[in-house]
């Protein structure tokens, strides 16, 4: 009895190891595809902006991962172009909305890739 209480112990283990594994890669997929698609999606005036963005790993151990999207190079503005703002002549500029919708997806598209993976 105790030897098959420690194979389904150890199997668990491994399972478990194996998921944790199997989110990470997928972590760092799901990052990857919302920066390409920032890429796409971003306003393009000089390009700097556009080709600004990068992912980098914020946290990891043995479980668990965790990667921030960001623009490198024009962090300044990303608030501005996402949300609008004010010009000198008292008008205001319209938003250029592309990040939320790509981070909705990438919350979906993360939550459906994890419960996909559990699942196997």
């Amino acid at each position: 009895m105790k030897d098959l209480a420690t194979e389904i112990a150890a199997g668990l283990i491994e399972y478990d190891q194996n998921v944790a594994d199997e989110i990470k890669t997928i972590v760092d997929d799901v990052a990857q595809e919302g920066v390409d698609e920032l890429k796409q999606s971003s306003p393009k005036l000089t390009g700097s902006y556009r080709r600004g963005w990068r992912k980098k790993q914020t946290h990891a151990d043995t479980r668990t991962k965790r990667n921030t999207v960001f623009n490198k190079t024009d962090y300044q503005i990303t608030h501005l172009l996402e949300y609008g703002h004010a010009s000198r002549n008292g008008g205001r500029v319209k938003p250029s909305v592309h990040i939320k919708p790509v981070e909705e997806k990438m919350i979906t598209e993360l939550q459906e890739r994890i419960e996909k993976a559990v699942q196997q």
